[in-house]
């Protein structure tokens, strides 16, 4: 189901909760919202649909991914970047890592590990931030 975005930033600021299988439904309607914004928007999380779980949904090569309770364990090459984001208005400098490695959970809820670069891992550290509760 396409949901509606949230540009509340008293609840994009919590601290989203650990994702489990009830949370499927979320992926499937943040995959769907995704798909509907994608004009102006490559990764989407929960707490951006009303929903404060750690399940992130983003474009990676021409293919959408679902990651649950996503974490960068490792980083490197910092850079400035300027983002934009479907819940805030205008962009924002930040810093980001042109390398991370993230432990996270399949649809399955199956513990994977996978290193990204360039413009999908700027896409991921994105989306955890809206996790963590942090707003660029």
């Amino acid at each position: 189901m396409i949901r509606q975005i949230v540009r509340d930033t008293s609840f994009l600021s919590q601290r989203a909760e650990p994702a489990g299988l009830d949370d499927l439904e979320t992926a499937r309607d943040l995959l769907d919202t995704l798909a509907a914004h994608r004009e102006e928007c490559v990764g989407m999380a929960a707490n951006m649909i009303g929903v404060n779980r750690r399940v992130i949904v983003f474009e990676n090569e021409g293919e959408d991914m679902v990651m649950f309770n996503p974490e960068i364990i490792r980083e490197s090459g910092p850079y400035e970047a300027e983002e934009g984001c479907l819940s805030l208005p205008g962009t924002r400098k930040t810093r980001r890592w042109q390398t991370i490695k993230v432990r996270y959970q399949n649809e399955l809820f199956q513990d994977r590990i996978k290193t990204f670069t360039g413009w999908t891992a700027e896409i991921i550290q994105h989306e955890i931030d809206h996790c963590e509760g942090i707003l660029i």
